[in-house]
């Protein structure tokens, strides 16, 4: 596929990493910033940033929850981004579907101020990509067996439909493989897979199933949250398959990711 019409004016791109990235998978982080610099912008990293709040306002932890939101909230505020980006589509989708109700709730009139200016610069990775550089090949290399898993909260708070799809099939040397029941949730879901380990455990053999069938060596996904509960599976099968953040393949030019 050719290279469709990259963004002519070079953007400041502030990178909200996440919690679980930040933690577990540094390279998701490292990934992004090559990827997004490579195709001519400029990224930059507010160090003052924490976790979004997620799992505190899906536990019942509103007032925790709005407490990091401000904080988040000034942080991208302050460095005057064109931009916000994020390697995870939960994380965007609490931002972006959270955070307006968390300060309505909270009758705090400069926070609801503040969220409406920020909302609309918050991009998860796939989004941004398509939707904002007008760009599906990004000039990356994969020679794999891949299949894409799509994340809950992407699918269905995001809504990101086929992007990553798109940037996926334009990835030179890729052989990509559709996953049979792709939508159904991978079981992880947060707290879910604490609170309902039993049902979390049935619903992870169900996906592990359906991604083995395809003889992929990678399973990739928008989520490194999901890609953590599946790979953890994946692992303990003995499976071929091995987990890669879209990020990762995307930053990928000379093949040589780990997958074996």
């Amino acid at each position: 596929m050719a290279q469709q019409g990259l963004r002519l004016i070079a953007m400041r791109i502030a990178l909200f990493i996440t919690c679980v990235n930040d933690t577990f998978f540094p390279q998701t982080g490292r990934a992004t910033v090559a990827l997004l610099e490579r195709l001519g912008h400029t990224v930059l990293f507010p160090e003052q940033q924490t976790c979004c709040g997620q799992i505190h306002a899906n536990s019942g932890y509103r007032p925790e929850a709005l407490e990091l939101a401000r904080s988040l909230v000034a942080t991208f505020e302050d460095c005057q981004a064109d931009a916000i980006v994020c390697p995870s589509g939960s994380c965007a989708a609490m931002i972006t579907h959270e955070y307006p109700s968390l300060a309505q709730q909270a009758g705090d009139v400069e926070l609801m101020s503040a969220v409406d200016a920020l909302v609309p610069r918050v991009f998860e990775l796939s989004q941004f990509l398509v939707d904002e550089l007008a760009l599906e090949d990004v000039g990356a290399y994969f020679p794999h067996r891949v299949t894409y898993h799509p994340s809950c909260h992407s699918l269905r708070l995001l809504n990101v439909g086929d992007r990553p799809l798109r940037l996926l099939r334009a990835v030179r040397g890729i052989d990509l493989v559709e996953l049979p029941r792709a939508t159904t949730c991978c079981g992880f879901g947060g707290t879910f897979a604490t609170k309902n380990s039993e049902v979390s455990s049935a619903m992870l053999a169900d996906k592990l199933s359906n991604i083995e069938s395809t003889q992929a060596t990678v399973c990739t996904a928008t989520d490194n949250s999901c890609l953590l509960h599946i790979g953890g599976g994946l692992s303990r099968d003995g499976a071929r398959a091995r987990p890669v953040h879209l990020a990762e393949i995307l930053a990928s030019t000379d093949g040589r990711q780990e997958v074996s």
